[in-house]
Order: C-alpha cells, then sequence, then structure tokens
C-alpha cells in the first residue's frame, strides 16, 4: 500500500509543477482562472464518476 500512496503523491507532485509551468507561460489571471476551473470539473469527473 506504501508503494502506491507514493506513486499517487508523485503524480500530484507532477500535475502541481506542471500547472505552475503553465502558469508561468500564461499570464493573464482570468485564463488561469478559467483553466483551474475547467481542471477542477474534468479532474472531479474523472476520480468520481463510474460512468
Amino acid at each position: 500500500m506504501g508503494d502506491l500512496m507514493k506513486r499517487m503523491m508523485g503524480f500530484a507532485l507532477f500535475c502541481f509543477s506542471m500547472g505552475m509551468l503553465v502558469m508561468l507561460v500564461l499570464h493573464s489571471r482570468f485564463f488561469g482562472f478559467l483553466l483551474l476551473v475547467l481542471c477542477m470539473i474534468a479532474g472531479y469527473y474523472l476520480f468520481c464518476c463510474d460512468d
């Protein structure tokens, strides 16, 4: 079970760093917020929906 947790934390840190990279390139706060909301909605559906 510990190996699975390490992999999940590594994936989360990778996604976090990719988000930081995107925000360095994307200077607009509006588009950053829009991207954040879209990713949160997509992540919710991918994580919680079984269909």
